[in-house]
């Protein structure tokens, strides 16, 4: 049931990274419109993560899996029937706040359902299905892409949501905290100062106004956290080396891989010229490898600390970011995406292991809701900064000569029949963007294992004093 409502997250995120090329031409999109597509959902979900898990932490966990499923439908069916760029970007906010008030309680339920022998192995199967998502999301949202209009890829969500409902009421006992209040003032603060500096990030502009309301509201929340007898937020998990050694190694992978991750949906089609379909198939064996080793890094889990594991994995998907980074087509692509499947495979139980392990069991929404926001805040950054770069790698790869306009995307180029210099110019960025991907893994992996304890799972560490 819980990787049931993770499903409809992921499908719906790797089908419309596939359809871009569809909303440019079929919707009329432009670049700046696609952008906002993607980060509507970003601003909206990174901004209420927090509150809805500390909210799902004192109301019910069950109960808000099901609101947010229910809201996220809700809003996937009004994509269907948006025809202008600005309606499916509201319709994406809407499903970034269903988003946010449902994810924090998939892994909290994990957390508190199963008991400390179970729990990585409930992880890995987790992270497993999330694997599952991708593969599913782009082969069933190809087929739908080939043969139908673009909307009809939001027509997935709609059903995969409706039975995650059914099975969480039927199926799923509530949990929740007994005695935890609310603190409305954290509340207020958290969603004024993570939604204003997420905007700052996608907007990539020196706005004084919005950025003094992001450093004023961040600040005077770190502030009231530490003060408040209630905290929304215990500040005091950040001690804890595990905790903070897992979510910034998190942070990184995610901002090294998010806008390269993007591209190559695009890489697929523009410059191998790969259908939607034929585009989702071909990242299959990312998928299938990251999956796998879910099962194996799970296993290794038990004999194994999660430093090694956790280091060892990032360097593992530098490696493949690398073999991306010095080739061209799809076979040596197909390698690269393998062995980054095997190293995800590998880090993904073990981090989430010491992130979670570090939480008392009353904060695991908040714990949950953390997790998805150094996630969402990392590939917010990714496509607004990294993708900025990249972006400019293609313009400036572009040879002299070309019309102005089909410097700005690739889409734009191959509009203005400006094809064989968009394409090398698109693969120059595409090698570019590995590199970076690659360093990143790398200091991720440096950072994972200068901070996260060298003992065996973090699980099994004791819960932080006083929080």
């Amino acid at each position: 049931m819980l990787c049931l409502s993770l499903l409809v997250l992921v499908v719906d995120n790797t089908v419309l990274n596939l359809a871009i090329p569809k909303l440019i031409s079929d919707l009329g999109a432009s670049p700046g419109d696609i952008q906002w597509i993607l980060d509507a959902y970003v601003l909206a979900f990174a901004g209420l993560l927090l509150t809805a898990g500390s909210l799902s932490d004192r109301y019910g966990r069950r109960r808000f899996l099901v609101i947010g499923l229910v809201f996220f439908g809700g809003a996937s069916l009004l994509a269907v029937l948006v025809s202008e760029p600005w309606q499916l970007i509201g319709a994406r906010a809407l499903m970034g706040v269903g988003g946010a008030i449902l994810m924090p309680s998939t892994l909290s339920i994990l957390m508190t359902v199963f008991d400390e022998g179970e729990r990585r192995k409930a992880m890995a199967a987790w992270s497993a299905v999330a694997m599952v998502g991708v593969i599913a999301g782009p082969t069933l949202g190809g087929f739908l892409l080939d043969n139908y209009w673009w909307g009809s890829v939001f027509l997935l969500n709609v059903p995969i949501a409706a039975v995650a409902v059914l099975a969480a009421v039927t199926l799923m006992p509530e949990t929740r905290s007994a005695g935890r209040k609310i603190d409305p003032v954290g509340v207020v603060l958290s969603i004024v100062g993570l939604t204003s500096a997420v905007y700052v990030i996608i907007e990539r502009e020196w706005n004084v106004p919005v950025i003094a309301v992001a450093v004023v509201a961040l600040a005077a929340f770190v502030v009231w956290e530490r003060r408040s007898p209630h905290p929304m937020l215990p500040l005091e998990l950040f001690r804890n080396r595990n905790f903070s050694g897992a979510s910034f190694s998190i942070l990184l992978m995610s901002f090294g891989a998010g806008a390269v991750m993007l591209m190559l949906t695009q890489y697929l089609q523009f410059v191998l010229g790969y259908g939607p379909m034929r585009a989702g198939l071909a990242l299959l064996p990312y998928a299938v490898a990251a999956a796998l080793f879910n099962g194996v890094g799970a296993a290794l889990g038990q004999k194994v600390s999660n430093r090694i594991l956790v280091s060892g994995g990032l360097l593992v998907m530098a490696g493949g970011f690398a073999v991306l980074a010095t080739t061209t087509g799809y076979l040596p692509l197909l390698t690269g995406l393998l062995v980054m499947g095997v190293g995800g495979g590998l880090a993904g139980p073990a981090a989430y292991a010491s992130l979670m392990g570090a939480i008392p069991m009353e904060h695991a929404g908040v714990g949950s809701a953390l997790n998805d926001t150094v996630q969402q805040v990392g590939m917010a950054l990714s496509i607004a900064i990294l993708g900025s770069v990249l972006a400019g790698v293609f313009t400036a790869s572009m040879p002299e000569g070309v019309p102005e306009a089909a410097r700005a995307s690739i889409g734009d180029a191959f509009k203005l029949g400006v094809v064989e210099p968009a394409k090398a110019a698109f693969t120059d960025a595409v090698h570019f963007g590995s590199w970076v991907g690659g360093g990143f893994c790398v200091a991720a992996a440096l950072l994972a294992l200068a901070v996260l304890r060298p003992s065996a799972p973090a699980a099994a560490e004791p819960e932080p004093a006083q929080v």
